[in-house]
């Protein structure tokens, strides 16, 4: 079964920048609405940012300003550039594709493996 996966995680310092990327594992036609979450150590995942097929954005407070979600149709990835990062930003972050509905993202069972972002103060 075709999978997102995720790469561009890593350490950085506060204040950095990553550019998280989520791919697909194999060949397929399409992808609708495309999120990506994030899940620290003892906490629940939660969502990031999320894009729908034309290019709406629904993204968390804690992030909004710094994080853009972009996607690229033609090559069925979204991306996840993250700025300013903060130590409160460490977390696996997971793609996932879904569904979007009058303006929410809704999540489905098709999740990548998850890129871990580390960033130290």
């Amino acid at each position: 079964q075709v999978r997102p996966v995720e790469s561009g995680g890593g350490l950085v310092q506060a204040g950095g920048s990553l550019r998280l990327s989520c791919a697909a594992s194999g060949s397929i036609t399409s992808i609708g609405a495309m999120g990506w979450y994030r899940q620290a150590p003892g906490k629940q995942r939660e969502l990031v940012a999320a894009i729908s097929p034309g290019g709406s954005i629904n993204s968390a407070d804690s992030v909004k300003g710094r994080f853009i979600i972009s996607r690229d149709n033609a090559k069925n990835m979204v991306y996840l550039q993250m700025n300013s990062l903060k130590p409160e930003d460490t977390a696996v972050y997971y793609c996932n594709w879904g569904r979007w509905r009058s303006g929410t993202y809704y999540p489905s069972n098709y999740w990548g493996q998850g890129t871990q972002v580390t960033v130290s103060s």
